[in-house]
C-alpha cells in the first residue's frame, strides 16, 4: 500500500523566502522521481524515529527536494529544518527496495542550504567556530590545552551539574559534554613518522591520523600503528596530513572540503604507498568520495581519483590480506563482545562482516548482536551539537540496546560513536569500556587481558 503523500509547507508560510536552489548541482530530478513514496525507510530513519513528523524522513524530505525543484515550496528556514535535521546515517539508502540514491540527493542539497538560507546570529557563530576549530588539529589542541586542568579541578563536575547552562545554551552544554577525559598524551603528535614492519615487510601503508580522534582517543591510532606493524607492515604518517573534510562535507560546506580534500591529495601523492588505512569510518567514507568531491578539477580530479581507490578501511585491509601475528585471550573465561556498527562503516561503506572476522580471531571471544543494529547512535559528525535533543535520544537508545546484549565490552570503530556512546554510557553510570577493534587486537597481541587495558 502507498501511503499519501505528506502536504508541502505553502510558499507564503515561510520567513526568510528563498527563490530555491540555485544552479550549482541541485538535487537530480531524475533521481528525486525514483522514490514511489512506499515507507520502507521509515523504520530505519533515526529523526523519524525520535520526531515521527513526516517531514523529517527521507520520503519526506525528498518531497521538499521535489517542491523546491518545482517551485511549489521556497527554499528558507521552514523547509531548510527539516533537511538540517537528518543524520546523512544513510540507513535509507541500504533499505530503500526501489534503490533511491537519497545519499546523493541530501549530499546536493546541503550545499544550496549552506548558500541560500540565512541562519540566525547564534547559528552562525556556532558554525564558523565548529568549521574553524575542528577539521584542524593544531588549532584544536591549543584550544584543549586547558581541558585537563578543567577536568580535573572539578571545576567540570560543577559546569554539569548547573542545569542552567544546559537550558541557556543546549548546543555549547552539549559540545562540552561531549568531551572525554583527556590525557597530556592527547597533546603530543607520534614520535616517529614512519614505523617499520616487523619481521618481514608485506605492504607499505600510509594511515589518516583524523582531527578528532588524534586529540579525543589517541590510543585507537597507537594501538593500529602496533597492529599493522605486527602483521608485516611499514606504516608511514606525513607529518603534514590535516583534516580530510569529512565534518565540513557531511554539512554541506563545499569550498572548505574541496581545500581540504586538495591538502590531503598533495599530502599522500608525496608517498609510494600500496594502501591508505583508515581507523575512523566518516574519514575512510568521505576520503573514497574524493573522485566526486574534485571531479570537476581539472588538475586535482585525476589524483584525488587515484587516491580513493587506494582507500581502505582497516579492518577491510586486515581481513582482506589476513593476520599473521598470533593472539591471545583477552580473559581467562570465554569473553562476549558487542560490535557497535558505526553508520558510514554500514551504509557508506559496506562494511558489516570483516570487522566481526576479525574479532573472532581472539581466541576465547564470542560477539553477541545487538537489536536495532544499524540504527544511528546520534552522533553523526557534529549533530550531536547542533541537534542535541534528537541525539540525546538515539544515543540512549543505542546504550540501553548494547548493555541488553550482557556484553563485557563494546567495539566502536569511529570516533564519533566512541565520544557519544561514552557519554550516554557515563550518564547511565554503566562502566563497561568502548574500545576500537584495533584496540582489541592490540591487546590479543601483546598477550594483555581487558580488564587490566
Amino acid at each position: 500500500m502507498v501511503s499519501a503523500p505528506p502536504s508541502l509547507p505553502p510558499a507564503d508560510s515561510a520567513a526568510l523566502p528563498c527563490e530555491g536552489f540555485d544552479g550549482q548541482q541541485p538535487p537530480n530530478p531524475g533521481l528525486i522521481d525514483a522514490c514511489v513514496h512506499c515507507g520502507f525507510c521509515l523504520s530505519t530513519c533515526p529523526s523519524y524515529r525520535v520526531m515521527g513528523t513526516e517531514m523529517d524522513s527521507p520520503r519526506g524530505r525528498i518531497y521538499l527536494m521535489d517542491g523546491v525543484n518545482t517551485g511549489e515550496i521556497p527554499l528558507n528556514g521552514v523547509t531548510a529544518q527539516h533537511f538540517d535535521s537528518c543524520l546523512g546515517c544513510f540507513a535509507c539508502v541500504t533499505t530503500c527496495p526501489s534503490g533511491v540514491q537519497y545519499d546523493q540527493l541530501i549530499t546536493a542539497t546541503r550545499p544550496q542550504v549552506e548558500r541560500n538560507v540565512p541562519r540566525s546570529w547564534d547559528q552562525k557563530l556556532l558554525r564558523t567556530l565548529l568549521f574553524s576549530l575542528l577539521p584542524y588539529p593544531n588549532r584544536l589542541r591549543w584550544l584543549l590545552l586547558p581541558v585537563p586542568l578543567y577536568q580535573r579541578s572539578g571545576l567540570q563536575t560543577w559546569v554539569r551539574r548547573f542545569q542552567g547552562i544546559k537550558a541557556l545554551v543546549p548546543q555549547l552544554a552539549a559540545l562540552e559534554s561531549l568531551l572525554p577525559p583527556l590525557s597530556w598524551q592527547a597533546f603530543r603528535e607520534p614520535w616517529q613518522s614512519t614505523v617499520p614492519a616487523q619481521g618481514q615487510r608485506r605492504y607499505r601503508v600510509g594511515l589518516l591520523l583524523g582531527c578528532v580522534q588524534r586529540l579525543f582517543n589517541p590510543a585507537v591510532n597507537d594501538a593500529t600503528v602496533r597492529v599493522l606493524s605486527a602483521n608485516g607492515c611499514e606504516v608511514v604518517m606525513p607529518r603534514s596530513q590535516g583534516c580530510c573534510g569529512a565534518l565540513p562535507h557531511h554539512q554541506g560546506q563545499t569550498e572548505q572540503t574541496r581545500a581540504l580534500a586538495k591538502a590531503m591529495v598533495d599530502c599522500w601523492s608525496r608517498e609510494a604507498l600500496d594502501v591508505i588505512v583508515v581507523n575512523a569510518s566518516g574519514c575512510g567514507h568521505t576520503l573514497k568520495e574524493y573522485g566526486e568531491i574534485l571531479a570537476d578539477d581539472p588538475v586535482y580530479g585525476p589524483k584525488a581519483k587515484a587516491l580513493a581507490a587506494k582507500v581502505r578501511d582497516v579492518q577491510e585491509f586486515l581481513a582482506e590480506v589476513g593476520l599473521t601475528a598470533p593472539l591471545s585471550p583477552l580473559a581467562q573465561e570465554p569473553l562476549t563482545l558487542v560490535y557497535q556498527d558505526a553508520c558510514h562503516m554500514i551504509h557508506g561503506q559496506g562494511i558489516q562482516q570483516q570487522p566481526r572476522q576479525l574479532l573472532r580471531q581472539i581466541p576465547g571471544v564470542s560477539l553477541r548482536e545487538p537489536v536495532d543494529a544499524a540504527l544511528c547512535c546520534g552522533s553523526a559528525g557534529i549533530y550531536n551539537i547542533l541537534q542535541p535533543e534528537v541525539a540525546e535520544e538515539l544515543g540512549r537508545q543505542k546504550v540501553k540496546n548494547l548493555l541488553a546484549t550482557g556484553s563485557t565490552a563494546i567495539a566502536s570503530a569511529n570516533i564519533g560513536c566512541f565520544v557519544q556512546l561514552s557519554k550516554q554510557l557515563a550518564a547511565q553510570g554503566q562502566e563497561i569500556p568502548v574500545l576500537h577493534p584495533m584496540q582489541l587486537l592490540d591487546l590479543a597481541l601483546r598477550g594483555q587481558p581487558l580488564d587490566q587495558a
